[in-house]
């Protein structure tokens, strides 16, 4: 079956950057469009960023523009999301997710997710 395993999460600094990695099994990876959001505690889940199959488009949710950035590697099964410039407010569960029949990025239904890695941002 389909996992998501999520990593790279942790405490840091505003100011501060962390990169997440997200590593895929059981499905052909570079078939699936991938996706990141973060959920805070009391709120609802908040789409991040996406990326497409074969990582030549992007798209970006508010709270990422011009700070965090969306890259795949396909040969390793593998999306990233680096976190620059990182706020109090980005502290979160952060979550990758997967599906294979997205046509435009910005769709925020997606069929597979991963348990979430914690990013804790500190003042």
């Amino acid at each position: 079956q389909v996992q998501l395993v999520e990593s790279g999460g942790g405490l840091v600094q505003a100011g501060g950057s962390l990169r997440l990695s997200c590593a895929a099994s059981g499905l052909r990876f570079s078939s699936y469009v991938m996706g990141w959001f973060r959920q805070a505690p009391g709120k609802g889940r908040e789409f991040v960023a996406a990326i497409s199959r074969s990582g030549d488009s992007t798209y970006y949710g508010d709270v990422a523009k011009g700070r965090f950035t969306v890259s795949r590697d396909n040969t390793q099964n593998t999306v990233y999301l680096q976190m620059n410039s990182l706020k109090p407010e980005d502290t979160a569960v952060y979550y990758c997710a997967a599906d294979f029949r997205i046509v435009v990025l910005g769709t925020l239904s997606y069929d597979h997710w991963g348990q979430g890695t914690q990013v804790t941002v500190s003042t």
